[in-house]
Parts: structure tokens; sequence; C-alpha cells
């Protein structure tokens, strides 16, 4: 099987049709950040495809050093978005409190995966209470599986301020989820 950067070898010198093996290989998790990220959309699928056609037609200057993955994402991230900022009833602040005060990671702990299971089960019931910008950090730590430094990459944050959001993010779910509990 081909790596990502194989196959945009390819794409770069010709073999257009190559693209649509990345499209294949990433579809369904592009599908999965949108629909999760994308709360109440109902053309998140027409997203996703103007996310691989911006990837189509930009391929050639994708740079060789970065992932794929985490530069189709932004891409995805760009997209996702920008509808938002078109619904207008998700507002995208302008300043960003987490950026400017940022705070230490939190060292994970020896049971961290028992801790990541429930968290992602609580988050996976109060996502549509999130802000976008905690919502979406959750989603590609949770559910994309990405490292902070990924993160990070996507959204175009510092890594602390990712970590920051994530802690908040967690914070906030678990004070929706005990509301639903009730």
């Amino acid at each position: 099987m081909k790596t990502d950067e194989e196959i945009i070898l390819l794409v770069k010198t010709g073999d257009l049709e190559a693209f649509s093996i990345l499209v294949e290989r990433y579809r369904e998790r592009i599908i999965r950040y949108a629909k999760k990220f994308l709360i109440g959309y109902d053309d998140a699928e027409d997203l996703v495809q103007e996310v691989f056609i911006k990837a189509y037609i930009n391929i050639k200057g994708f740079d060789d050093s970065r992932k794929f993955s985490s530069w189709l994402y932004r891409i995805a991230h760009n997209e996702f978005i920008n509808a938002i900022k078109k619904r207008k009833n998700e507002p995208v602040p302008f300043f960003d409190p987490d950026s400017i005060f940022p705070h230490p990671i939190a060292k994970e702990r020896a049971d961290a995966e028992i801790v990541r299971k429930e968290t992602k089960k609580i988050i996976e019931k109060t996502l549509d209470k999130l802000k976008p910008k905690y919502r979406e950090p959750l989603i590609l730590y949770y559910f994309e599986d990405m490292t902070y430094k990924q993160i990070a990459d996507v959204m175009r944050i510092p890594i602390s301020t990712v970590g920051i959001r994530i802690k908040r993010a967690k914070e906030k779910a678990k004070l929706e989820f005990e509301k639903l509990n009730k």
C-alpha cells in the first residue's frame, strides 16, 4: 500500500486518478469530523466534497515536509469555520483568551485510557452544547485520534492552547452531562 506522500507525488507528476485513493482513504474520517463539528448541518457531506475539491486544486502547492492528513484537516477546518460564520448563530470569536493566556498541558495519568473512554462517552452526548472553539479540538483529539501537535497545525493555534481548550471543553462537557443526568 502506498503512503500518502507517494500518492501525492503521483498526482503532482500527472497521475490525477491517484487522488481518488486519498479521497477513499480520508472520506469517512472527514465526514465524521464534519458531522460532529457541524451539528445541525444537513449539507455536511457537501462541505466535505468542497474540502476534497480544494485539496485537489491545491495539491501541487502541498509542502512535502508536512503530513497530508494535517493539511487536509486544515482545509476542512477552514471550510467548516466558514460555514459556521455563514450560518451566524454560532459566533466564531476574533479575540481568543486561550491563545493569549496559555497554561501548561496536564500530564497523562496511569489510568489515562479508562479516563479517555469515559470522557469520550460524555463528550459524545454533549458535543452539541459546546462552542465550536471547544468542540473542534475534542473531536480531533478523541474521535480523530490526533496529537496536540497535529491539532495545533490544523487549527493554527499554539499547542498549549490546544491543551487549554481540551481541558476547558471537558469541564464544560462534564457540567452539561451532569445537567442531562439529573
